[in-house]
């Protein structure tokens, strides 16, 4: 196994994690924050948005994951590297998004 596909598998759980309150948010039709919102990141946008941006981001973790190298979850270096990205990609968030939702 290579080294690249270990870093792969990482972002490709940081891309999953990301995916999540941007897809579900936007298919319970609540606004959120984007990227593409003003001033980016902190300002919200549509629930149109937020399934698009939540579409790409799965795609992306679908190409990290299942189109570099062979990921088996049942070996624990995959599964590992992939959980660390996913969990690092979501206390992230936690961070980021607690400050508007009160969650610090």
């Amino acid at each position: 196994m290579r080294w690249y596909h270990y870093l792969s598998y990482f972002w490709g759980g940081a891309f999953l994690v990301n995916a999540i309150p941007h897809f579900v948010s936007g298919i319970m039709g609540h606004p959120f924050q984007t990227p593409f919102a003003t001033p980016p990141g902190v300002g919200l946008s549509s629930a149109t948005i937020n399934v698009l941006w939540g579409a790409f981001n799965l795609i992306v973790a679908y190409v990290f994951v299942c189109r570099v190298g062979i990921f088996e979850f049942r070996r624990t270096k995959h599964a590992l590297v992939f959980g660390v990205g996913a969990c690092a990609m979501a206390v992230l968030l936690a961070h980021a998004f607690g400050k508007y939702y009160g969650g610090l």
